[in-house]
């Protein structure tokens, strides 16, 4: 296939390929441009200075050269994790429980939904076979629940703050079943009852 370009081709051609800078333009990206018109988003307000070696004003906690991380950085609870204990967990479920009247289910009177931000209390079920109720130590902390025995060893970071001082602990010797029930207390309860 044979094309024949013209004189106006071939100059069009040769604009083309022409690398930036050389020869006269006349288009707008050669023209100097003005002070204003590159400021941008960035150039409202006074100028900011220039970071400096001096020290701030806000206290810096003092760091031993030995750390491997920061306070902030580990995750909260994590001093309960025993990554060594060679005993395994236990099946557990956590469930979400409300308190139900008669205006909420028949009525429809109250503002009680079937979603988690309705319920007053969490239940963890803790499955723990061939174990007695001697055998049990339960702990609970506001963000995280402890359960230990011979045999098994339950670390479980809450999904929500609770008051652990007031919750309770079943036990169902028949099943070998810990059942154990703690109101939530969380930041914004009052807009959801």
């Amino acid at each position: 296939m044979e094309t024949s370009l013209g004189l106006a081709g071939i100059t069009a051609l040769s604009e083309l390929l022409k690398p930036p800078g050389s020869g006269d333009s006349d288009g707008d990206e050669d023209k100097p441009v003005s002070r204003t018109a590159q400021q941008g988003p960035g150039s409202i307000g006074p100028p900011k200075k220039p970071p400096t070696a001096a020290k701030d004003s806000t206290p810096a906690t003092k760091k031993n050269s030995k750390d491997i991380w920061d306070v902030e950085e580990v995750q909260e609870g994590a001093e309960y994790d025993d990554v060594d204990d060679p005993r395994p967990q236990p099946e557990y479920e956590i469930i979400f429980k409300q308190k139900v009247a008669t205006e909420d289910m028949f009525l429809g009177m109250g503002n009680k939904t079937n979603a988690t931000s309705s319920c007053e209390d969490i239940v963890v079920k803790i499955t723990l076979p061939d174990t007695k109720y001697s055998e049990v130590t339960l702990d609970v902390n506001d963000k995280y629940l402890s359960c230990a025995t011979p045999n098994y060893k339950l670390g479980l970071h809450l999904p929500h703050p609770v008051d652990s001082k007031n919750g309770q602990a079943k036990w169902d010797a028949a099943n070998t079943l810990l059942t154990v029930t703690m109101p939530m207390k969380r930041e914004y309860d009052f807009l959801n009852f």
